[in-house]
């Protein structure tokens, strides 16, 4: 059962990346799979979580493709005016958050690389956040995780029943971002994701129920994966 059915919550949809990683001359974000870019993917599956209200698109300068995105969508949530991104994740966070209107008490941090969140992943992570402030989706590690030193040897074993590989959307109260972004304002290169800046700051982050599918697209072989996937599913 969800806490709280009237939570309204802006997603900051994070599709600046220029996917170096990926290759080619199309940014990854904007590759079809069946007619579809994973852009309108992403924008699609959200509108299956009716407490998202606002989606503030974060993009590349320059960006002449998220507009033709929209053309074909029928949404039920507020498409914002876009913003540029910077050169750090925290940075492209920090504009979008800047631009949500004032009534929007909680954020979602979604990659446009991750098209295919679950209704039930969306749920559970919004349900999460509203119970302890803030949420995250995470997966169970089943490899054995070492610990290397800058020679590449071992210097410890992890204990894999305490890791989590975690995902998107990151989910939490506005106010906790905000006061997370002014503390670490001068040192936001250091965070690789949304969590790790409100951990830093001290505050809680639940780890909610991740899925397989919520896979991020960062190469070739894991867009093979998705095209293999929602073939199956679709």
């Amino acid at each position: 059962m969800r806490h709280n059915p009237t939570m309204r919550v802006g997603v900051l949809f994070l599709a600046a990346g220029s996917g170096r990683r990926f290759g080619g001359e199309t940014p990854k974000q904007y590759e079809c799979i069946n007619g579809l870019t994973l852009v309108e993917l992403g924008l699609r599956h959200l509108a299956a979580e009716s407490r998202i209200a606002w989606l503030q698109p974060v993009l590349a300068e320059g960006d002449h493709r998220f507009a033709a995105c929209l053309d074909s969508q029928k949404l039920p949530y507020t498409v914002l005016p876009p913003v540029t991104g910077g050169a750090e994740r925290a940075i492209s966070m920090s504009r979008g958050l800047a631009a949500l209107p004032a009534e929007c008490d909680w954020v979602a941090v979604q990659d446009a690389a991750r098209p295919i969140p679950s209704p039930a992943l969306l749920a559970g992570v919004l349900d999460a956040a509203f119970k302890h402030g803030a949420a995250v989706p995470g997966m169970a590690v089943h490899d054995t995780i070492k610990q290397v030193d800058a020679a590449g040897m071992a210097v410890a074993t992890l204990d894999r029943s305490l890791l989590r590989a975690v995902q998107t959307p990151q989910v939490a109260r506005r106010a906790w971002f905000d006061e997370a972004l002014t503390c670490f304002s001068g040192e936001l290169h250091r965070f690789t994701d949304d969590a790790s800046l409100l951990e830093a700051a001290g505050f809680p982050v639940f780890i909610s129920e991740g899925e397989a599918a919520n896979r991020k697209i960062t190469t070739r072989q894991d867009m093979d994966w998705l095209r293999r996937h929602w073939e199956e599913v679709a």
